[in-house]
């Protein structure tokens, strides 16, 4: 069973990102901001990783470069989420290493095709 950790500063977001998830078969653990996934990591070994960009202490993108930066979970596949669409928050994140984004609000649709695509991963549905 594929591993996922969902990291945001929202309860409502966590909340419907893992319902979604252990829906479709899979393990889930959540965060509620960097310090806490960067903790989650080296616990959980997640398969992939779903980062909020906006949140307090430790950003999105300080979460995904210290987890790519670490040589044992650089290729953990890290997808960026957030209610921005820019260029910029794409480019950004591409810059420290996320290997994709999805917009809030996202559909099932959205978090299971990134599960795929990022795990080889189909839900078991």
């Amino acid at each position: 069973m594929k591993k996922i950790l969902v990291v945001d500063d929202s309860r409502t977001i966590l909340h419907k990102a893992s319902k979604m998830l252990e829906q479709a078969g899979y393990e889930v653990d959540t965060a509620k901001d960097g310090f806490e996934a960067i903790s989650k990591v080296t616990d959980f070994h997640p398969d992939l990783m779903f980062v909020d960009i906006m949140m307090p202490k430790l950003d999105g993108y300080q979460t995904c470069s210290l987890v790519k930066n670490n040589s044992h979970y650089q290729g953990t596949p890290v997808v960026m989420v957030s209610s921005k669409d820019g260029l910029f928050d794409r480019a950004r994140g591409s810059i420290v290493g996320a290997d994709g984004h999805i917009n809030k609000p996202f559909s099932e649709t959205d978090l299971l095709g990134a599960v795929e695509k990022y795990t080889g991963s189909v839900p078991a549905g």
